[in-house]
């Protein structure tokens, strides 16, 4: 009895021993997976302008997230605007998601802006930031009451004051102590925290996220791709009309100088990052740099034949037409065009003044000249009869005709008249003409 007991207290020892650790080993792997489990907040960036390039970036990064297990969203908005097309876009987005999402204007929302910052569940403004002038343009009464629309619809599903927001895009809106006839609704931080369009002021993540009560493992700052960065820094309508400047001077320094060389590929990378910025930004498609090159291309078929016609007329119209709708806006689009051209001919005649030559310019323009010191005369030199004699073949009055040495020729008179068959003499040659006197 007394040698069982002890195997059995030893078993009953080991057995307590295997139950404490594999209690010890449950709590360790629940806190390892309630680690895993607890997500991550995120913010995501909407800065510059709002375009293709934009709404891809929002859309792509809302697509991943979608997946994991996130606590929130944070959007950080600081924008001018941009197409309303691609602002609808990211709305939707934002709204289809199951995820909690707050808006951050960290200093400003302005136009296509107001509508994403709306589309959130909750919207917190930075102390100093601004949000409102949603005005579109072009400002047409379709254009406009579609915009209303949407910021009215956005605003009353989020339970924003729908009036307040309109009142941003529509300058006829008058909200009683907001603004005047004829004047957008613009609100500072403290004012849309006043009037419910913001839910409250922060400028610190985790301040946010406290007074929201969500608790996170950590916060994410997504970045915005090289494409996304590369796109609206190009298609900006300083870049841009830069870059405009670049490929025409390229153009020109390239018909200047003979073969293919620095004006060439100067030319090449203004134009392909001018129309490649833009197209990425979602501002145009492949069809207005189809336009562009069909341009050249009638340019060069009219620098190969003299003249200018239609293919040139041609030429100009297609460039001009691709160049201005590669751009979002057609007003913009030509006065960075008109001031590009404007740099161009001031870079051409500069150039020309350095001796640059071109004979795609002398196919266009007749410069050349047939010069006597070249050995060009238009006639056969007369020269040689100078203070020869002769007679009158008849009168000169005072033109006529005479013979020298058996030669019938035309010749003036140096104003008297001659009559037929008195002696004269060459006493003036110019070119083909002969003045002659009585000798």
């Amino acid at each position: 009895m007394k040698s069982w007991y002890i195997i059995n207290e030893g078993g009953v020892k080991l057995k307590k021993k295997t139950l404490f650790i594999f209690i010890l080993l449950i709590f360790l792997l629940s806190n390892i997976v309630f680690a895993d489990e607890q997500g991550k907040v995120y913010v995501v960036p909407i800065k510059g302008e709002i375009n293709r390039a934009t709404s891809s970036f929002v859309n792509g990064v809302m697509k991943d997230l979608n997946k994991e297990k996130v606590d929130a969203i944070i959007f950080e908005i600081d924008t001018y605007g941009g197409l309303i097309d691609e602002a609808i876009e990211i709305k939707d987005t934002i709204i289809s998601t199951n995820i909690p999402t707050i808006s951050f204007v960290n200093n400003k929302a302005a136009s296509a802006g107001v509508l994403i910052t709306i589309a959130s569940e909750n919207v917190v403004m930075s102390n100093n930031s601004t949000i409102g002038s949603a005005e579109t343009i072009p400002n047409t009464e379709k254009v406009l009451s579609l915009w209303r629309s949407v910021l009215r619809d956005t605003a009353q599903y989020r339970g924003k004051n729908n009036q307040i927001i309109e009142a941003m895009a529509d300058a006829d809106i008058v909200i009683e102590g907001v603004n005047q006839k004829g004047k957008l609704v613009n609100l500072t931080a403290h004012e849309a925290l006043e009037y419910k369009i913001a839910d409250y002021l922060s400028n610190d993540y985790n301040d946010i996220l406290d007074h929201f009560n969500i608790s996170t493992s950590e916060v994410v700052v997504v970045n915005e791709g090289l494409q996304v960065k590369l796109a609206k820094y190009i298609s900006s309508p300083y870049m841009s009309t830069l870059l405009l400047a670049l490929g025409f001077i390229g153009l020109v320094v390239e018909i200047l100088t003979p073969g293919f060389g620095l004006g060439g590929t100067i030319s090449i990378m203004g134009f392909g990052l001018y129309f490649g910025g833009n197209i990425l930004a979602g501002n145009s498609n492949w069809a207005t740099l189809a336009l562009f090159v069909v341009g050249l291309i009638l340019l060069v078929i009219e620098g190969m034949i003299p003249g200018f016609g239609l293919p040139g007329i041609g030429g100009i119209v297609f460039i001009v037409a691709g160049t201005i709708l590669a751009m979002d806006n057609i007003k913009m689009g030509m006065i960075s065009l008109s001031i590009a051209v404007i740099i161009t001919t001031f870079v051409t005649i500069y150039l020309l003044k350095l001796g640059f030559k071109s004979k795609l310019f002398n196919n266009i323009i007749l410069n050349n000249r047939l010069d006597k010191e070249k050995g060009y005369l238009s006639v056969d030199s007369m020269e040689h009869m100078l203070d020869k004699e002769g007679f009158t073949l008849s009168e000169l009055r005072p033109s006529g005709f005479i013979d020298i040495g058996g030669d019938k020729l035309d010749a003036l008179s140096e104003g008297e008249f001659i009559p037929k068959n008195t002696q004269i003499r060459i006493v003036r040659v110019e070119g083909s003409k002969i003045f002659v006197r009585r000798s």
